[in-house]
């Protein structure tokens, strides 16, 4: 069936492709089209990583602007995401565990990257996109779809890509040293503040980052009651910084050392069924990464290098519960880039994963091995117009627990955009997707199962982009397609206990838009823009007898979802108005129970002003202005209205 389906998603690549090529023919000699069209030819680099530039043509990646990043820097990557993008966050509370949910995917089925590492907890499989600050990131990219052939076998929803900037050696065009301070405060005595500074020599490049905030979060709420309370034990303090060190050791040959660490300290406020707690969790991570990357006349030469510690320290004085959880990992990947001439490059690249999970009061731990030889072909035609990319991947999964278990897989891809029109693009990608169990899946105790299979299945997405200008109009619209199903879905289940089991097969299909109207006149921009997501993602069978989840929605991941941004700007000064809506989140399986529908409303404004030559920025920023009561999950209430305000200023 599986074949069938590789057979099936490669016919219908073919035939796009083979229409694009009469199309192109066609658009080549009678190009005469009455738009005035915006320049598209060839892909908008985005990212630092060559495999999402150069070889996923038919992927969609969507790149965060420069000004939304200014404008959330004091803020963190959950709250840029739920307000900016259609992805839900599924977030615990304003100081509690916030994950990504992709086109109905799990937790753990969505990938994020450092500069090209994975930096999930090697033993959840999960990163907390509440604990990443907006502030330390340069480029914040989102992939939409799988992508296990490139981005590795546990990418099966999409990824966020972090990135810092290139290193940038000085010549006799750019300043050498730079510094810029952020400080901001708001509601629920929160203070937060920050600093990034950079200076180089024409071999030398040096930079840090720093981020700090400090919040009591103590909002009201309502209980189940009626009662309104004022929010308790829910003080969260953290701390983060970045280090980066490069040196050019010939034109177009660098290497580079980036150290980032981070804690965050935060209490755990009760749940609504909850009367009291006392509950303390403390994250603290160590991430180092050496990159090495060469530049030849036709080839690339790369090699990076990565060590991970992450622990989790958790305390519950009410039950005398104490853990101290810490999880290794080690990332290595080695790649070779060739242009061969203007219409075809190959990329080839050897990536090695180990992760170690030591087991409290024993000498064992757990391991998992992934060692894999992938590459990639990417093919233009016809101008650049027709962009054909296919990439596979042979991984070996090794997993060492009780007993030592190898799976081999292979996961091939294909994916293609083509340029109708100069204003018109339009785009294919199927994939392979593969996902085996984490290490807390297989061996937490108590709970885990080791005899769990590994999520495997096809994803397939289409879409179209509109760029277009017409006189002081600028349009952007697009809309993607996409289809995925996975067989061997793992979900946690039970009361007391809860254990991981593998559910018989899991569809996930919906529709995505986004759509961008923008109006200039002489210092005057105004702009509307729309995003929304339909995403159905249903069980299809289960091994359960009579299991009442079948044709039902997976829980926590809403029908509808998106986002609506009404701006202008006017010389040095901004406004916006988003607006969100987050539809109906069953709870559980069985759709008997759920969460309603929430909009809430938020304002943020921006003003630049130059003194002596640098930017000054002043910014402020009014969430759930009108006063929503939700909850993203069951019983963990949301903030009312807040805000935030905050300077940031470049002294040199």
């Amino acid at each position: 069936m599986n074949l069938e389906r590789y057979i099936t998603s490669i016919r219908a690549l073919l035939l796009i492709m083979v229409l694009f090529s009469f199309a192109g023919n066609t658009i080549a000699q009678t190009s005469n089209d009455t738009l005035n069209e915006v320049k598209v030819h060839g892909k908008h680099k985005t990212s630092n990583d060559t495999k999402i530039n150069e070889f996923s043509p038919g992927q969609k990646v969507i790149s965060i602007d420069s000004a939304t990043l200014q404008q959330y820097q004091l803020q963190n990557i959950a709250n840029l995401l739920s307000q900016q993008e259609p992805v839900f966050v599924k977030s615990y509370g304003m100081n509690g565990l916030a994950t990504l949910n992709f086109r109905g995917s799990s937790a753990a089925q969505s990938q994020v990257m450092w500069n090209g590492i994975p930096i999930q907890n090697a033993a959840l499989g999960i990163a907390d996109v509440s604990s990443l600050p907006v502030m330390l990131m340069n480029k914040v990219n989102i992939v939409y779809g799988g992508s296990s052939a490139l981005l590795g076998s546990g990418n099966v929803g999409g990824a966020l890509l972090l990135e810092d900037d290139t290193p940038v050696f000085r010549n006799a065009g750019n300043d050498n040293t730079h510094l810029s301070l952020s400080i901001g405060g708001g509601s629920f005595s929160q203070y937060m503040g920050g600093f990034k500074a950079s200076t180089c020599d024409s071999r030398w490049y040096f930079s840090a980052s720093g981020f700090g905030q400090f919040g009591a979060d103590n909002f009201n709420y309502t209980t189940l009651q009626g009662t309104h309370m004022l929010m308790p034990h829910d003080t969260i303090h953290g701390a983060s910084g970045i280090l980066r060190a490069a040196y050019k050791i010939a034109d177009k040959n660098t290497i580079s050392l980036s150290a980032w660490y981070q804690q965050n300290d935060r209490d755990i406020p009760p749940a609504l069924f909850e009367t009291y707690s006392d509950k303390i969790e403390t994250d603290r991570s160590l991430r180092l990464v050496l990159d090495w990357n060469k530049q030849t006349t036709s080839s690339t030469w790369y090699a990076r290098s990565s060590f991970i510690r992450d622990e989790v320290t958790y305390s519950y004085e009410a039950v005398q519960l104490h853990t101290d959880d810490i999880v290794y990992q080690y990332y290595q990947e080695a790649g070779w880039k060739k242009q061969f001439d203007q219409y075809g490059q190959l990329l080839l690249f050897i990536p090695v994963q180990i992760a170690w999970l030591p087991l409290p009061d024993s000498n064992k731990a757990m391991q998992q091995d992934k060692i894999a030889l992938a590459g990639a072909y990417d093919y233009k035609q016809f101008n650049n117009r027709l962009d054909v990319a296919a990439n596979a991947r042979v991984e070996q999964i090794i997993g060492q627990g009780d007993s030592v278990q190898r799976r081999n897989v292979f996961l091939p891809g294909v994916d293609a955009s083509f340029i109708i029109f100069n204003w018109l693009t339009v785009r294919a990608n199927a994939q392979r997707s593969y996902r085996a169990p984490t290490l807390n899946e297989l061996y937490f105790n108590p709970g885990g199962n080791a005899s769990l299979r590994p999520e495997q299945g096809w994803s397939e997405d289409a879409g179209y982009t509109v760029k277009a200008k017409i006189g002081n109009f600028a349009l952007y619209h697009d809309l993607s397609v996409f289809s995925r199903d996975i067989h061997d879905w793992i979900l946690w289940l039970g009361g007391a206990i809860w254990t991981p089991h593998n559910i018989a097969e899991v569809h996930s299909r919906g529709v995505e838009t986004a759509n961008d109207l923008t109006y200039s006149i002489g210092k005057w921009k105004l702009h509307f823009g729309v995003n929304t997501a339909y995403v159905l993602a249903t069980t299809v069978s289960s091994y359960i007898y009579n299991d009442g989840s079948v044709g039902k929605q997976i829980p926590y991941t809403p029908r509808y979802n998106g986002q609506m941004n009404i701006s202008f700007n006017y010389r040095r000064f901004s406004f916006n108005y988003n607006h969100t809506y987050t539809g109906y989140r069953f709870t559980t399986t069985d759709e008997s129970s759920y969460l309603q529908p929430y909009q809430t409303g938020n304002v943020q404004l921006m003003y630049t002003l130059s003194v002596h030559r640098r930017k000054w920025q002043f910014t402020a920023q009014c969430n759930n202005i009108w006063n929503e009561q939700y909850q993203v999950v069951a019983s963990r209430p949301m903030p009312g209205t807040n805000w935030l305000a905050a300077f940031n200023a470049d002294l040199f």
